[in-house]
């Protein structure tokens, strides 16, 4: 009886940890841990933490504008800041601006209150951590969405003007914004070599199906196109992070079912009319809280 009491313990453990293990991995989805280079150490009192990126990072009227400029739209509770709050770096620099694109990581940009420097010039020798999310600027996504909007859910405008003749226009933007990413973590490496790196992915902006129209006026297909064309961005940040000696953080996989077609309780990306603080198709406070939780598990 002890034998098989023990037996049963074991298998009993066993399973658990499995399951754990399998949650975890959900979880995770396709994150990866920052490579730390040495000196790397960031937090509890130690090191310096630079965010990087455009409005999914800044979270335009989520909670208090912080910040100068004050038309880059910083949120108090944006996800950089709820990493910083957690980690306690020494010391943490927020350059994030609504409407980034990876040009403005190396040129001013001018907003509609004020110009933001070049990003990157906040990326200095004594980084330890800097996380980058950009993009999907670079590839028109938001602005598309906006035009996409038809009281036909039979239509495609989006799919039928971006896809036209065998020419799929949003893949040949998100291979050509590859180059760039590239280019952007070389950069950082370089003006900051002890510093770790994550990459952070977009969430999940629409669900599986055929939408919700026409609480989100999109036709079906463009839904599926929209969808997958995301699906791609985050594909293509992941392996230039895993190419370039950086982390990446998933936070499609733990945002899937919270949408903008979600129930307001439970979405974390707004749709064109928002219903919680926050820009339309972009990430509310919730939102941005799992964004920083993505990050948060790769520095654990």
């Amino acid at each position: 009886m002890a034998g098989k009491s023990s037996s049963g313990l074991i298998l009993a453990v066993t399973l658990a940890g499995l399951i754990g293990f399998g949650y975890y991995k959900s979880e995770q989805g396709s994150s990866a841990p920052p490579p730390a280079p040495a000196g790397s150490s960031t937090g509890g009192g130690t090191g310096r933490y630079v965010a990087l990126g455009d409005s999914y990072t800044s979270s335009p009227r989520t909670g208090v504008r912080v910040g100068e400029p004050r038309g880059c739209a910083r949120s108090d509770n944006n996800y950089p800041r709820l990493v910083a709050a957690r980690i306690n770096p020494a010391e943490f620099v927020d350059v994030s601006c609504s409407g980034a694109s990876t040009s403005d990581l190396t040129h001013p940009q001018m907003t509609k209150d004020g110009e933001n420097a070049p990003q990157l010039d906040a990326v200095t020798s004594d980084t330890t951590l800097v996380t980058l999310g950009i993009g999907g600027n670079d590839i028109g996504f938001i602005k598309l969405a906006g035009e996409c909007a038809t009281t036909d859910p039979k239509v495609s405008p989006c799919q039928d003007k971006m896809d036209a003749g065998g020419h799929d226009e949003l893949a040949a933007r998100i291979s050509a914004t590859a180059v760039k990413i590239a280019a952007v973590l070389t950069e950082i490496h370089t003006r900051a070599p002890r510093a770790r790196v994550i990459v952070v992915g977009y969430p999940t902006v629409l669900p599986s199906g055929d939408g919700c129209w026409p609480f989100l006026p999109l036709g079906k297909a463009d839904v599926a196109y929209l969808r997958e064309s995301e699906e791609k961005l985050n594909r293509m940040l992941a392996v230039q992070a895993k190419a370039h000696q950086a982390g990446y953080a998933d936070t499609a996989t733990p945002s899937k079912g919270h949408d903008m077609c979600a129930k307001t309780r439970v979405k974390w990306v707004e749709d064109l009319v928002p219903t919680s603080p926050a820009s339309s198709l972009h990430p509310n406070a919730k939102g941005e809280q799992a964004m920083a939780e993505a990050v948060l598990r790769l520095l654990r």
